[in-house]
């Protein structure tokens, strides 16, 4: 027998795999994960850079939130474990871990990958939209595969425990992580290409060679990728049933990728239409759906007639697993 909703809620995991903070030299603006903190949300992954951003400013960025997450030790806690997301759901405080899409970052230095992890990065993503010394994009015209360079680096994240995300990674290159690692593989942001035929989303192949591994599929909530700009709450339910049927609900999480400086959102696309082409839809005023809106996903499932424990996974409990079976224990 199902329980309420507000009580299934409230003693689920509830986890929001990456969301995108503003990039600004101040403490307040990290008040946004008031919103996760307000909103139930237990886990939240906050990315600290993509694209080509370089070290240093990940290295900021990471510093910015920590040192918030210090001065609100009552809210708020550094994810170095699985069981400090367990403990601080416990005491009703949000675990945060960090996140980094594409490797850019590297610059060729495979030993990096334990820097990261140590400040708090527990999943990569291999590449951001374009090729890297690690491999290729989305919006590459070609796609040779993960480089050796690219097999180092898949080799030291499984040595140092952090997850690898193929969201944004081209489909030859995702498919050559998913054949290098006996490890759990992730699309942390990615909705299925049988819904909506763009690029940035997932072929049924990827979704299938993702969950062999053990991985999750992390829906996300933009516009763009849902439908025409469309991010209603029973749209990403479509695209969650779309992996569960295919792969089975055991794979499926959430990971929103809500912009919470639309402002900068709308100027990064105008200006930079090699990463992101306008005609793929990448122009200003792409919808994000709101951590708030996690809720009433949770309802549409149930309304679909997905059983609680199905939605406890699908909410934060499938993440879960895969940080058990590759973060360190300790």
């Amino acid at each position: 027998m199902n329980t309420s909703l507000d009580a299934l809620y409230d003693n689920a995991l509830i986890w929001d795999n990456h969301a995108c903070p503003p990039r600004e030299n101040t403490l307040d603006f990290m008040s946004v994960l008031d919103r996760y903190h307000a909103a139930g949300v237990d886990v939240v992954g906050l990315n600290i850079g993509d694209s080509n951003v370089p070290l240093e400013e990940l290295v900021r960025q990471a510093a910015h939130i920590r040192l918030y997450i210090d001065q609100n030790p009552t809210r708020y806690c550094l994810v170095r474990s699985t069981a400090e997301i367990t403990a601080a759901k416990a005491c009703r405080r949000t675990a945060v871990l960090l996140n980094v899409e594409g490797s850019y970052a590297l610059n060729g230095q495979a030993g990096l990958i334990p820097v990261l992890f140590d400040i708090g990065v527990r999943w990569m993503a291999m590449v951001y939209n374009s090729a890297t010394a690690v491999g290729y994009g989305v919006h590459d015209p070609d796609d040779h595969g993960l480089t050796a360079f690219g097999r180092t680096v898949v080799a030291e994240m499984d040595r140092v425990g952090m997850i690898k995300c193929c969201s944004h990674t081209g489909y030859r290159t995702a498919l050559d992580v998913f054949n290098a690692t006996s490890r759990p593989t992730i699309f942390s942001h990615s909705n299925p290409r049988a819904l909506r035929d763009h690029p940035r989303n997932i072929p049924d192949e990827l979704i299938k060679a993702c969950a062999a591994t053990d991985g999750v599929i992390g829906i996300n909530g933009v516009g763009i990728f849902l439908g025409d700009n469309d991010i209603r709450s029973e749209t990403i339910v479509r695209h969650i049933d779309y992996v569960a049927q295919l792969v089975g609900v055991r794979h499926v999480g959430l990971g929103l990728d809500y912009v919470f400086n639309q402002r900068d959102m709308d100027a990064a696309l105008a200006s930079h239409a090699g990463l992101w082409p306008p005609a793929f839809g990448y122009r200003p005023g792409v919808k994000f759906a709101p951590p708030e809106q996690i809720r009433e996903i949770a309802s549409a499932l149930r309304a679909l007639g997905y059983g609680d424990d199905d939605i406890k996974g699908v909410l934060g409990a499938n993440l879960l697993r895969v940080a058990e079976q590759v973060w360190p224990s300790a």
